[in-house]
């Protein structure tokens, strides 16, 4: 979906405990990808995608990938080595950038609701606008579908 709102702030610490915040893209292109768990099946399937497809994102040019979910900066430091993922992890615990970006949402799971963090990615062109919006994504095949897009808005 295509979108054009100036994308929210932020400040939180990755897998190593440093500081990142919007601005510290700024002039980049960022691929900012919202998911459950560190670990799980699906967020695992996403995250070693991303991993996978960095050599293609990398020769888009000028694009960060990062990942946000609500888990510890220990978990995301655990999950990032297990999976030798070449990105960025973000904790959210008090889950304001997944709010704020729109994705804490009602979830489903054996048959009990609760509020959680959706799989939903923005891309955020180097301006700080979210460009495109991505609801609901399947795990295994998304990587591709950001490769397109980015080529596409890059080119535009």
């Amino acid at each position: 979906m295509l979108s054009m709102e100036k994308a929210p702030d932020f400040k939180l610490l990755d897998q190593d405990g440093q500081a990142h915040s919007l601005s510290d893209y700024s002039g980049k292109w960022l691929v900012l990808y919202f998911y459950p768990k560190d670990d799980t099946p699906g967020c695992t399937k996403e995250a070693c995608n991303f991993r996978d497809a960095r050599n293609d994102i990398a020769d888009i040019g000028s694009v960060e990938v990062v990942g946000v979910s609500t888990d510890s900066v220990a978990s995301h430091k655990k999950f990032k080595d297990k999976h030798q993922l070449n990105f960025t992890l973000l904790s959210d615990p008090e889950h304001q950038a997944i709010e704020a970006y729109g994705s804490w949402q009602p979830r489903k799971f054996m048959g009990k609701e609760f509020l959680g963090t959706a799989r939903n990615t923005v891309i955020i062109n180097p301006e700080g606008f979210i460009v495109r919006r991505y609801d609901g994504v399947d795990p295994s095949v998304h990587a591709e579908e950001i490769i397109k897009d980015l080529k596409q808005l890059k080119s535009d």
